[in-house]
């Protein structure tokens, strides 16, 4: 079924060779928009927004340990690796791809941003949704590599949304920051609240 899955996908890229393009920069330099998104969020100054910026980056860094630890329970090489006949559309090294540290990367971070965000934030999730999709267009990933990496950062993000916020050491933190980024940055009084 993951093979299968796999074959219907990844072969659109030979049908629909117009989207190839658009498939590639979603695959492989969505993540620079991604890091950009966080940056602004981050620089807006609004409290809020740097929590919701801190539960994506410790989402991403407990779902990458517990990606790592399934990568040694189960692993596979990439499809272009282990198959014939594959849409290979971008270049990637030959190891375990199992699970998608890029799904990882993009469910910690849209999941996140939809928690703080409420309805708001939905797009993100369509984001993650679509860089996963085009990993396996791309040939880099099987569905079931993609698929476990989103539930793994899935879950991790309702836990951390619903634990870290309440840390008293996250706020301090957060605080001290603020404070010592103002004697660099002066900040207008009404933006720091929010």
């Amino acid at each position: 079924m993951n093979e299968n899955l796999f074959r219907f996908i990844n072969d659109l890229g030979k049908e629909y060779t117009s989207f190839n393009l658009v498939v590639v920069v979603i695959a492989e330099y969505m993540v620079i928009f991604l890091a950009l998104a966080v940056l602004t969020f981050w620089f807006t100054r609004k409290h809020k927004n740097r929590i919701m910026v801190i539960c994506g980056l410790i989402t991403f860094a407990v779902a990458e340990i517990i990606g790592k630890v399934a990568g040694k329970i189960h692993s596979n090489h990439q499809p272009f690796a282990e198959l014939s006949n594959v849409n290979k559309l971008i270049e990637k090294a030959i190891d375990n791809s199992f699970p998608s540290d890029h799904t990882i990367l993009f469910f910690s971070f849209c999941v996140t941003f939809w928690l703080f965000r409420g309805g708001r934030g939905f797009t993100w999730v369509l984001l993650a949704f679509l860089v996963g999709i085009s990993r396996i267009w791309v040939g880099v990933h099987y569905p079931a590599d993609i698929l476990v990496g989103a539930m793994i950062s899935i879950v991790s993000a309702f836990v951390v949304f619903r634990v870290v916020p309440k840390l008293s050491m996250i706020q301090k933190l957060l605080g001290i920051y603020e404070k010592g980024e103002s004697y660099i940055l002066p900040l207008k009084k009404d933006n720091y609240q929010g």
